[in-house]
């Protein structure tokens, strides 16, 4: 059996011619009220780490606070040591040590891969599931275009307009909390939708893909970068019991739905009438990245953020020795898939492109 489980997937889909869910009532509460992340209280906390020890599934509303929650709690430390971009870097050399730049480098790899260039470049962009906005602000800066993105996190939402200000592009650059399976734009409003790592969180990868899709404008292209495990052999039904668990603990710690295949996904983009489908695997690429992380993790400054941030913060340090251990066994793996959409469809409007 292929043990290439665990893959991260770089996904473009080229239309020529989509963490973020919907915020729960507290999420949107907290906004409203202004109220930090106590939006978990005692009892809350309790059963979350009860439900956690117990392995207990989640439900969709607990993704979405535990998401939302999870990256408030952690943001300011991912920032303090490692910069605004929250996301791989590009490996190549993979000795490399600039790992700031290789995030950077990431972000123009892709939109090369892409065929995002000077000669073509976006004017409206949705960053979705977009951090602090790190990729949003680059893009906008490279192409001096208009970019909006969303995440469940208000700390994100807020530090990203921060940052934008900061670094002058407030007037190119926004952020809101929003939901990523019920995005609140037009259809066609984008002629780039940008997914960088984000698409893991999804519960529901269909309607995910359908609304990446859906706020595409004709001509555009949608780019999704995500983890997804390996695909399965012929005749094999699942992941074998030792993957599955692997995976429920990386579950536990991110905050993750079940997972899905780079196959799954193209047959997704099929279904909405993606064409000239192409996959390529970029796992060497990204590998270095997790020791690296996990290298900067071991000083002091580090080890008090950890603390301050919480339990959950600290769970998913720990996850990193997980996504480590299956590079190191040769489990993960990065693909690429890259497909063109029709820019006529039949039907009422959108028809073809979203069910």
């Amino acid at each position: 059996m292929n043990n290439n489980w665990l893959r991260l997937s770089l996904f473009a889909i080229c239309w020529w011619g989509s963490v973020a869910f919907a915020p729960s009532t507290s999420v949107s509460k907290r906004i409203s009220t202004g109220s930090s992340t106590s939006l978990y209280g005692v009892r809350s906390a309790v059963r979350r780490a009860r439900d956690s020890l117990l392995s207990k599934d989640r439900t969709d509303k607990d993704l979405k606070d535990g998401i939302a929650f999870f990256y408030d709690r952690s943001s300011k430390l991912w920032e303090d040591v490692w910069g605004e971009h929250m996301h791989h870097g590009y490996y190549i050399p993979e000795d490399r040590t600039d790992h700031v730049q290789a995030q950077i480098d990431l972000i123009d790899e892709v939109l090369k891969w892409a065929e995002v260039d000077d000669k073509n470049p976006p004017k409206n962009v949705v960053d979705v599931g977009c951090g602090i906005g790190g990729s949003s602000r680059h893009i906008a800066k490279k192409y001096d275009c208009k970019a909006q993105g969303i995440t469940l996190s208000p700390y994100q939402a807020n530090r990203g307009n921060e940052l934008a200000k900061e670094q002058g592009v407030s007037d190119k650059a926004s952020f809101q909390v929003a939901d990523a399976l019920n995005m609140p734009f037009d259809d066609s409003s984008f002629d780039l939708v940008w997914s960088l790592e984000s698409g893991e969180h999804m519960p529901d990868k269909t309607k995910f893909v359908n609304e990446l899709m859906r706020v595409a404008a004709p001509g555009g292209r949608v780019i999704i970068v995500t983890w997804c495990h390996r695909d399965l052999e012929l005749g094999e039904p699942s992941l074998s019991k030792k993957e599955e668990k692997i995976l429920a603990k990386i579950n536990r710690a991110y905050y993750l739905p079940k997972w899905c295949s780079v196959d799954d996904y193209c047959k997704l983009l099929e279904k909405e009438g993606a064409v000239d489908i192409k996959r390529e695997d970029w796992s060497y690429i990204i590998a270095p990245f997790w020791k690296a992380v996990i290298k900067s993790s071991l000083n002091l400054k580090s080890v008090v953020g950890l603390l301050k941030s919480g339990f959950s913060t600290i769970r998913g340090a720990y996850a990193m020795l997980l996504m480590l251990k299956g590079f190191d066994a040769a489990a993960e793996r990065s693909a690429a898939v890259i497909g063109g959409i029709p820019t006529v469809t039949s039907g009422p409007a959108g028809q073809g492109l979203s069910d």
